[in-house]
């Protein structure tokens, strides 16, 4: 690198029948990974077993052997329909698209893996890193000049990033379950963290980037200065979690701490960066639990490019099931498929129509995979006030009340108190990156979680309709203390009863403040996204007894309603595992129950888009 890091990469070159390189400079694809490229190497490996992996992928595609739709067990055939949905084949070096005419770059990022320097996720100088790479790349004898990028998740988002420079060698990108605004989507959503998932990824990368490069030992050329680095920088970033998680008062905040707090620091800006620069053709995948579910949409939204150019597939799945459903019958074309697909277009000019593809393929829930913009047109935004009035709808809740076009009558206030029910829930298979998707009473039904929930129901459609673009909620709450936390879902509920959730969000009452500048609202003069700060400078606690207005973004849906189906909104106090308040702001709630006040004067809504009136 430009700073005399050395940054070690594996490069796969494409061969001939004879098993001879093929000299003819070839594009060339780059994957910057932090998860090793000795992972890679061992995923491109099992990948390239002759006849087995295209066998098991024909069968699991054409016999569908693993859709366990409607059983207990579903959640385990999306997982294995990861395989066989092509995503497997992105994470390694996809030998197919080798031997299509491509070499392929993988390289540790700085400080993980085999390179040298120190790991500073998502910094500048990591970008500066990967544009380096690619000019790097697109400058060796077996390039041709024109480089592609391709990875997952942390892999997908240093594309991102590193496309709003628009590297000249940059031709196309193809992020998976990655995003721009890491911060809202992921990181801090509505102020509250992942306990679980965060400090096990931190904790992998930490331990995988001292696993020494053995062949390097056996050979005498060992590294010294990889061993130099680790020992300067032994863990990263785990020590800063642990310090935020051991902080009891927002108003005895380090000074390190704070600083990477600030809106200016330097991991805030790298966590929220917009992707309105971008200007290279990029296919985004993702899923609508995926950890950073909430930023896909607006990321697609911000590339300042036309359909066909930006392109989206999302899935109704989770981090670890992105692209199930893909090559079966009725679904997409295979990841691996589309990849080679969009590569062969932006990269070798060969006019295979894929621009012509989607530009928004969403697997509609409630319905089947769909095609088209989004959000779909023919939507409009429309407020469906929360009612005390009981739906009749629900079995053992806090509250079950409706949802109504009609400012509610009555001032009612209901009571809702933070609980562990939501360890059952969607929101918590997202938060353990599909892990507890197995558990289908929790991940496709929400009845357990809801235990805890205040609900409002509406009344039962009668022909299909769609709701497909963001969604807001609007509360009017107040609260014993200086603080506390709100969790809202939008859910699917069918006539038997199954309350499925299409979309949630969070947020801490004191960092509700609103930056109208970022924010979108709808026809109606409501908020569709809102944008808070969630910074300190502009937090704002509540006052005990008095009324607070919160408005809370959820993720963007694409569903349809079928007949005899009703929407509903649940509000919780808490939201564990998915969001957990750093304790400076927790200890100020003091986990006390929480109020949502539904007074006709000053009315609490959801802003919904819809196809239809409901």
């Amino acid at each position: 690198m430009s700073d005399g890091t050395v940054i070690k990469a594996n490069v796969y070159r494409p061969m001939d029948a004879a098993g001879r390189i093929v000299e003819t400079p070839t594009p060339t694809i780059v994957n910057m990974t932090p998860y090793t490229k000795l992972a890679s190497m061992l995923a491109t490996s099992a990948l390239s077993i002759p006849v087995l992996f295209d066998l098991f992928t024909d069968v699991m595609n054409r016999f569908d052997l693993f859709n366990l739709t409607g059983t207990p067990f579903s959640g385990i055939g999306e997982l294995i329909g990861v395989s066989s949905g092509g995503a497997a084949r992105l994470f390694s070096a996809d030998d197919k698209l080798i031997k299509s005419g491509y070499t392929y770059v993988v390289a540790d990022i700085r400080g993980t893996g085999f390179s040298q320097g120190s790991w500073d996720m998502f910094s500048e100088r990591e970008t500066q890193d990967t544009a380096e790479m690619i000019d790097w790349a697109a400058n060796q004898p077996w390039s041709d000049g024109n480089v592609g990028m391709s990875g997952i998740s942390h892999s997908g988002i240093v594309q991102l990033q590193v496309a709003q420079q628009n590297p000249a060698a940059l031709k196309a990108i193809f992020p998976l379950v990655g995003a721009s605004d890491i911060l809202r989507s992921y990181a801090l959503p509505g102020g509250a963290v992942n306990p679980l998932f965060t400090p096990a990824w931190l904790l992998a990368i930490t331990t995988t980037k001292w696993m020494p490069d053995l062949a390097s030992i056996f050979s005498g050329r060992f590294d010294w200065q990889w061993l130099e680095d680790r020992a300067s920088s032994p863990i990263v970033w785990l020590d800063t979690l642990i310090q935020a998680i051991f902080v009891f008062s927002a108003d005895q905040i380090p000074p390190n701490l704070a600083e990477h707090l600030a809106p200016t620091s330097d991991l805030r800006t790298g966590l929220e960066r917009p992707a309105d620069q971008i200007k290279v053709p990029t296919f985004i995948v993702g899923g609508y639990q995926d950890l950073f579910a909430q930023s896909q949409m607006k990321t697609y939204e911000q590339i300042p490019l036309p359909p066909g150019q930006k392109q989206i597939l999302m899935n109704d799945g989770y981090h670890t099931t992105v692209g199930s459903g893909a090559g079966r019958p009725g679904g997409p074309p295979r990841l691996d498929v589309l990849q080679r697909a969009w590569f062969d277009k932006w990269l070798k000019g060969i006019d295979n129509g894929i621009e012509q593809f989607g530009p928004a393929t969403l697997f509609q829930q409630g319905g089947g995979w769909t095609t088209g913009d989004y959000p779909r047109p023919g939507m409009t935004h429309t407020r469906q006030y929360l009612s005390p009035a009981p739906s009749g709808t629900t079995g053992v809740v806090a509250h079950d009340g409706s949802l109504s076009s009609d400012i509610p009558a009555e001032a009612v206030d209901l009571t809702v108190a933070p609980g562990l029910s939501t360890l059952c829930s969607r929101d918590a298979a997202q938060a353990t990156a599909g892990v507890l998707s197995i558990i289908d009473g929790c991940a496709k039904d929400s009845r357990i979680a809801e235990v805890a929930a205040l609900t409002f129901t509406g009344k039962a459609v009668d022909a299909p309709t769609v709701i497909s673009g963001p969604v807001a909620v609007h509360l009017n709450t107040v609260h014993d203390v200086t603080d506390g936390y709100w969790s809202v879902t939008l859910n699917d509920v069918a006539p038997d009863g199954n309350s499925n959730v299409l979309s949630s969000g969070q947020l801490m009452a004191s960092l509700r403040a609103v930056d109208d500048s970022r924010s979108r609202k709808s026809a109606n003069g409501d908020y569709t996204e809102p944008y808070q700060f969630l910074d300190l400078e502009t937090r704002q606690r509540t006052v005990p007894g008095q009324a607070t207005t919160l408005d809370i973004g959820l993720t963007g849906v694409h569903a349809v309603l079928q007949p005899g189906h009703r929407v509903r909104v649940d509000v919780y106090a808490s939201n564990l595992p998915k969001g957990f308040p750093l304790p400076a702001l927790l200890i100020e709630t003091q986990l006390r129950p929480q109020h949502l006040v539904l007074d006709p004067n000053a009315p609490s809504w959801v802003n919904v888009p819809l196809s239809r009136p409901i």
